[in-house]
């Protein structure tokens, strides 16, 4: 195929959805039991240490909602059984902010108490459990940024680099 027609073919094609603007539309139709299989095994990997030495014991019975704004994306989480679980009742407390915000708390690129005195994330609710939680994310020393869930954030860190 010639340079020329398959660039006319390609600019024809329609441009896929943003990636934003495809997980709003696709995260409210994900099913809570999905959302469970992907997210728990994870988080409960990353936070094995903290959860193991009851780091977290505060959150027994408990709920937080972390809120990604500009991807319409919420999460809702608790403990149960010393382990990090999803759940479908609303959050206590509400940790609310940006894609790259969160990235940004995950890997530890800015001060967290920077981003929430610049009100760049949030915490609504029950103030006293979403610092509890903000405070543990902060406590990590090397940040999220471990393993294949650490690889995966510094790609998703690229992307959202204003020289991409």
């Amino acid at each position: 195929m010639t340079p020329p027609l398959r660039s006319l073919l390609l600019s024809s094609l329609p441009r896929p959805p943003a990636p934003a603007r495809l997980i709003r539309t696709l995260d409210p139709r994900v099913p809570v039991g999905l959302k469970r299989c992907l997210v728990e095994p994870l988080l409960n990997r990353t936070f094995a240490e903290p959860l193991a030495e009851g780091e977290f014991d505060a959150l027994e019975g408990r709920r937080i909602t972390l809120a990604i704004e500009d991807l319409g994306m919420a999460l809702t989480l608790t403990l149960a059984d010393e382990r990090l679980a999803v759940c479908t009742e609303p959050g206590e407390a509400t940790i609310r902010g940006g894609w790259r915000e969160f990235l940004c708390l995950a890997t530890r690129r800015e001060d967290p108490d920077a981003m929430f005195f610049q009100r760049r994330l949030l915490i609504e609710g029950d103030t006293e459990l979403g610092l509890m939680v903000k405070n543990l994310l902060d406590g990590r020393e090397e940040g999220l940024a471990q393993g294949p869930f650490g690889d995966l954030l510094v790609r998703l860190e690229r992307l959202a680099s204003p020289t991409h």
